[in-house]
């Protein structure tokens, strides 16, 4: 008797046993080791909106910080020349030191030169035969603003102008800029209109193009029958503004989009914005200006991840355990009372072989305004599968 019960105890062991070591090892989940949201630190000032008109402000990268709130879509006039010289980009690339294609001037651009002159419309002069490299249209709109310039620009890149406005109202529709409508190229006629929180948009896409933003820098250029013309963006250089655009002459007052070029905790970063409405061309540099000097030391640079920092964990239940690590610096431009969000995206793993340290298991999502990372995460030290006695005597489902 006693050795059938013996006999049945170590069957059933035996059973046990084989049911304890043949069941699957749990996958383990990573658990996050940093908060999924924070907000930046400090203060934010009230800002110098101008007394007329509207405005609106941000940060190459972080994005629309701020606007005046009565933001109505008024006639963009010259600014609109930013779109059309974005979209000649587009389609005709151009690298820092190229000049581009050449384009021969026709009898059709000549009249269309002096009719826009008798017009009084802001022009450089053409001549019939005159070949314009792609760089030299683009500083000739770019710069002393011609008209005449973007006209040609469009009728070169679009076929038509028609054509070529059809293309801005498209890429401004892809760009989200949904209270901007244009109906010329040059910004000459009052139905090309936008706000100034539409054209913060335009100007943070313009400004990574390299080329242009090396154009919108130069306070005169050489054109081949004009000779030297001057930027009409008088303030290069003050404030850190480089660039980018006017737009005035017609009855709703002088628009100013402009980027500045600011040193922030060491870090080189644009502050983008657009005044509209204002009485002169002089007060909407003064707005730009003032908003540049109240935004510029209110703003930092911190670094809110960094490389080989510990952004989760996996920790098996027979206790071996290792950091997921971040693989990058992250760095980002702030402004106070903006929230950071963060969302670790890492798998569940089943550890039935030996995995190794240095192995990329998941992603942390970061995103503060416009600003959208995923810093990669690799795993800090190796992790084994359960040994022998975890898996006979584990009690764990």
């Amino acid at each position: 008797m006693r050795v059938r019960v013996g006999v049945a105890l170590l069957l059933i062991v035996a059973a046990v046993a084989a049911v304890q070591w043949f069941r699957p090892i749990p996958a383990v989940a990573a658990t996050a080791l940093l908060p999924s949201s924070d907000v930046v630190p400090g203060t934010a000032p009230a800002l110098p909106w101008p007394a007329r008109g509207s405005a609106a402000v941000g940060v190459s990268g972080l994005g629309l910080i701020a606007s005046s709130g009565n933001e109505q879509p008024i006639p963009a006039a010259s600014v609109t020349k930013v779109m059309t010289a974005l979209i000649v980009l587009f389609d005709q690339p151009l690298v820092i030191g190229a000049i581009g294609p050449g384009v021969t001037v026709t009898a059709a651009d000549v009249q269309a030169y002096q009719n826009d002159l008798a017009q009084g419309q802001s022009v450089v002069k053409v001549e019939d035969g005159e070949v314009l490299s792609e760089l030299q249209i683009l500083e000739g709109m770019l710069i002393p603003s011609a008209n005449n310039y973007a006209e040609l620009a469009a009728r070169w890149q679009g076929g038509s102008s028609d054509a070529f406005v059809t293309k801005m109202n498209q890429q401004a529709a892809a760009m989200k800029m949904t209270h901007t409508h244009f109906a010329d190229p040059a910004g000459a006629l009052p139905q090309s209109t936008s706000t100034p929180s539409d054209l913060f948009i335009l100007g943070s896409a313009a400004m990574k193009d390299p080329v242009f933003a090396f154009i919108v820098a130069k306070p005169q250029v050489d054109l081949p029958v004009a000779g030297t013309v001057y930027n009409v963006d008088s303030v290069i250089g003050q404030n850190g503004i480089v660039g980018i655009k006017t737009g005035s002459g017609l009855n709703t007052g002088a628009n100013f989009l402009f980027a500045a070029d600011v040193l922030v905790d060491g870090r080189h970063i644009f502050i983008i914005g657009c005044v509209m409405g204002q009485p002169s061309l002089a007060l909407a540099f003064s707005s730009a200006r003032s908003l540049i000097a109240t935004m510029t030391p209110v703003l930092h640079v911190r670094r809110v991840i960094a490389r080989n920092e510990s952004v989760a964990n996996y920790t098996t239940p027979w206790g071996n355990s290792t950091d997921l690590v971040a693989q990058v610096d992250v760095d980002l431009a702030e402004w106070p009372g903006m929230v950071l969000r963060q969302r670790l995206s890492a798998n569940a793993i089943v550890v039935n072989h030996p995995l190794a340290s240095g192995t990329l298991e998941g992603t942390e999502h970061v995103v503060l305004g416009d600003y959208v990372f995923d810093v990669p995460l690799l795993t800090a030290d190796p992790l084994y599968p359960p040994g022998r006695f975890w898996r006979l005597t584990r009690v764990t489902f």
